[in-house]
């Protein structure tokens, strides 16, 4: 019962997301199976926090840019996240996996929060947020307005620095 919630939840989401985007002039008509997305070569890292071994895949729009996007991130298994924050309003929906999820500046694995497949999670502009998965990889979808990046709380936390 809660997993058709939850369910009917995302797809009214996206429905609400494509309606608005589908307004916009020269909007793209897109359709993926859950296969097609998370089988996708890895893209850039933009907008998310570069950790090694994660993939990006621009599911719709372009994160460089002004707008709506959709971005796929597979994280492997036992990959930390430090915290970090993004310039714009940001929501995630866990598709599958466990991620563990937590608000703070400072890396705290007590604080994180375990979101199975169909948890969602919110990425308020400017506030720091750290993540890990642990014996399993996870893929989750996020939503935002672009155009984004990422900001280290530490910036000698960054992985694309170092």
């Amino acid at each position: 019962m809660i997993t058709n919630k939850i369910a009917a939840l995302v797809i009214g989401a996206c429905f609400a997301i494509s309606a608005t985007a589908g307004h916009a002039e020269g909007a793209k008509q897109l359709r993926y199976t859950p296969d097609e997305s998370q089988s996708a070569p890895p893209g850039g890292q933009l907008g998310t926090a570069g950790a090694p071994g994660t993939q990006l895949r621009v599911l719709s729009g372009d994160p460089k840019q002004a707008g709506l996007y959709t971005v796929m991130i597979k994280l492997p298994k036992n990959t930390v996240i430090k915290p970090h924050s993004h310039p714009d309003d940001r929501i995630g929906t866990v598709v599958s996996g466990s991620f563990y999820f937590a608000f703070g500046d400072t890396f705290d694995e007590s604080q994180l929060k375990r979101l199975p497949a169909g948890s969602f999670y919110t990425e308020p502009p400017g506030a720091n947020h750290f993540a890990m998965t642990k014996d399993e990889e996870a893929v989750v979808y996020v939503t935002g307005t672009g155009p984004t990046g990422t900001a280290y709380a530490n910036p000698a936390d960054d992985p694309i620095k170092k």
